[in-house]
């Protein structure tokens, strides 16, 4: 059973891994040696891990692979990916490949405008409030200059603060909202810095307006936060082609699958249980390319999910049709993300994915990360509605089986080339295996 423990923070790294240890780990040498076998050797790149985050006891792994020839706007690009699962990466360089020879990726940002919110609670009427809100506004502004000056200067800052009538939804309930443009950053802590400092001052002026009565004038700041949810701050990937030109699927004339490609979609917005589904292929390739180059892929998933039920239901967030003899594919999609500040500065390998990408600016990033997006949905549909999603995925995921059961290299290749035309599960692979084992090794055919 699990203790308590006071102080855990203040315990040294060493100090901390022992007590885990003691109170969790079943083989306490195991279990030590395993935190330690992910340490960095380079004493100081384990430091600068170990501050990103509280109480770091070892760094967790993910693969960065490289989906290539991605052809966006004319330009080829490499995309790194950062993931676990199996396919995502080899689904994307295919999907890439597909469309290199069908003219590309085209992307465009359609707004770059963040959110945030000073929340507060106020019981008198509105028409005072609002009258005090222009009265002050100004001042609003004002009092956020020593952090927007930089920004500022190179374009961006409070584009606009509005106050809000929410009785509707909660008694007594208001907003300040406040629209951002931060350029090449994501913006998080520039903006909670403004809010702040926005909401201070709106406190502090209300105790001074004549127009309020005592009681009116003790306005209650519950809180003031940025938004994930960034509805103007979205971008939107597309392909297209001559319905004639989707002819690599053997089994299935052009038409066929551009037809069934699109009913597709409609299923996605008729139900959401296949809609989330549908979606979280998306993400996939998003969430892959967000983390790679440090961007943060909660604050992306949240909004981008909202986006996704802003009709009222939740659907998909990509669309397809079929006009005249033209077959198109398209996403727009809420992206806020940043290529300056944060782990873009410190992770050495944020650093080189973003000099594989070539530094882009943030507008840049958000057509990348769309297209990355837009490129797994095409590899996830085109697969369900032809040979079916298992065949490629269940190969991708065969070496993950064999390395489970310790496969030997001599093993992999046999059964890597035994599968190349059968259906993989994971009991046959593991049936297979064991019989393979049950024989001697010389048996393994060459």
């Amino acid at each position: 059973m699990t203790l308590p423990v006071n102080g855990f923070s203040k315990l040294s790294k060493e100090e901390k891994i022992t007590w885990l240890a003691d109170q969790h780990f079943l083989n306490k040498e195991e279990g030590i040696k395993t935190i330690k076998q992910y340490w960095n050797t380079n004493e100081q790149l384990q430091v600068l891990h170990d501050e990103f985050i509280e109480n770091t006891i070892t760094n967790f792994y993910l693969p960065l692979g490289i989906a290539p020839n991605f052809l966006i706007n004319g330009q080829y690009h490499t995309i790194p990916m950062a993931i676990e699962e199996s396919s995502v990466v080899a689904a994307a360089g295919k999907a890439a490949k597909y469309w290199q020879k069908r003219g590309g990726f085209k992307a465009n940002v359609l707004g770059t405008e963040k959110i945030g919110q000073v929340h507060f609670m106020y019981s008198g009427a509105f028409a005072k409030l609002n009258d005090f809100f222009n009265s002050i506004q100004p001042k609003l502004f004002k009092a956020t200059n020593s952090i927007t000056e930089n920004m500022q200067k190179r374009g961006g800052g409070i584009t606009s603060i509005e106050l809000r009538d929410k009785t509707n939804k909660l008694d007594n309930y208001y907003q300040l909202h406040c629209s951002f443009e931060t350029l090449d950053a994501m913006g998080a802590n520039f903006i909670n810095s403004c809010l702040e400092t926005i909401a201070k001052t709106f406190k502090k002026e209300a105790q001074n307006f004549d127009g309020f009565t005592s009681e009116e004038k003790d306005i209650q700041i519950v809180m003031s936060i940025l938004s994930n949810y960034v509805p103007n701050c979205t971008v939107r990937a597309e392909v297209s082609c001559k319905i004639e030109d989707l002819n690599e699927d053997k089994d299935m004339p052009p038409k066929q699958f551009a037809e069934k490609f699109v009913r597709a979609f409609a299923i996605a917005n008729a139900d959401p249980h296949r809609a989330v589904t549908h979606n979280k292929g998306i993400m996939n390739g998003i969430d892959a390319v967000v983390l790679a180059t440090g961007n943060d892929f909660r604050a992306v998933e949240a909004g981008v999910h909202a986006y996704a039920s802003k009709n009222g239901s939740y659907q998909s967030l990509t669309n397809a049709r079929v006009d005249g003899d033209t077959f198109y594919f398209w996403i727009e999609i809420p992206l806020a993300l940043g290529t300056v500040g944060g782990l873009t500065n410190l992770h050495p390998l944020v650093k080189l994915s973003l000099e594989i990408l070539e530094n882009p600016s943030a507008k840049e990033l958000m057509k990348i990360v769309a297209v990355a997006g837009l490129a797994q949905n095409f590899a996830a549909v085109r697969s369900l509605i032809t040979e079916g999603i298992q065949k490629g995925h269940m190969k991708m995921h065969l070496l993950n089986i064999l390395n489970q059961l310790g496969a030997s290299e001599e093993e992999k290749k046999y059964f890597i080339k035994f599968y190349k035309d059968k259906t993989i599960t994971h009991s046959n692979v593991i049936n297979e295996f064991n019989s393979l084992r049950s024989k001697n090794d010389s048996s393994i055919p060459k």
